[in-house]
């Protein structure tokens, strides 16, 4: 039943009370510098019709990130009012999704990076056709991934690597040729563990 795509369950999900999670949640032994920290907004955004998740994968060239696979999204500008409306206008920027064409129905905890980044990710459900257009200097790729594989717990593993010195241990959920990890494996682990049976 976990890979049940209904607008019920997800909104149901957001009804369950969590805390914040972040990268060093695996990483006790290595916690987070006292920094501070940059605001940001991403954008799980659920087709109506079957429950689909967009996701990118960014471009080579960027600063933060490169050629990884996240939800739209990025950091609060100075015209945004807060976090949802970032990701709106991100996503917008990102792969050509209309805000008007999203209804936002929540927002889980926000999540810290290991970048220095409190994330905030806003669910939302897509509303009629909706066709990515990749914005070529931040997205190399936009596509979706079954609600099946994203609401599964059993989807997400845990492993390792060596990062700046050390090991760090990360959630991961490979799918066919898009290795999902790091914080956008984690963010999503948390809405996955939230679904109601």
């Amino acid at each position: 039943m976990s890979g049940r795509w209904s607008e019920d369950r997800l909104r149901a999900a957001l009804s369950v009370p969590a805390g914040p999670s972040s990268d060093f949640d695996l990483n006790t032994d290595n916690p987070p510098p006292s920094t501070s920290l940059r605001r940001a907004g991403v954008l799980a955004a659920f087709h109506e019709s079957d429950g689909r998740l967009i996701l990118t994968k960014r471009a080579s060239g960027l600063r933060h990130h490169p050629g990884q696979i996240a939800l739209p999204g990025g950091k609060v500008d100075p015209l945004d009012a807060d976090e949802q409306a970032a990701a709106l206008r991100e996503a917008q920027e990102e792969i050509g999704l209309d805000p008007a064409q999203v209804q936002v129905i929540g927002a889980l905890a926000p999540h810290r990076t290991v970048t220095g980044f409190v994330v905030t990710p806003i669910i939302g459900i897509v509303r009629g056709p909706f066709a990515p257009v990749p914005e070529p200097g931040e997205v190399e790729e936009a596509f979706t991934l079954p609600f099946g594989h994203i609401a599964d717990p059993a989807s997400y593993r845990i492993e390792k690597r060596r990062w700046l010195g050390d090991w760090r241990h990360y959630y991961v959920a490979p799918c066919g040729p898009y290795y999902l990890w790091g914080a956008t494996a984690r963010i999503l682990l948390e809405l996955a563990r939230r679904l109601p049976a």
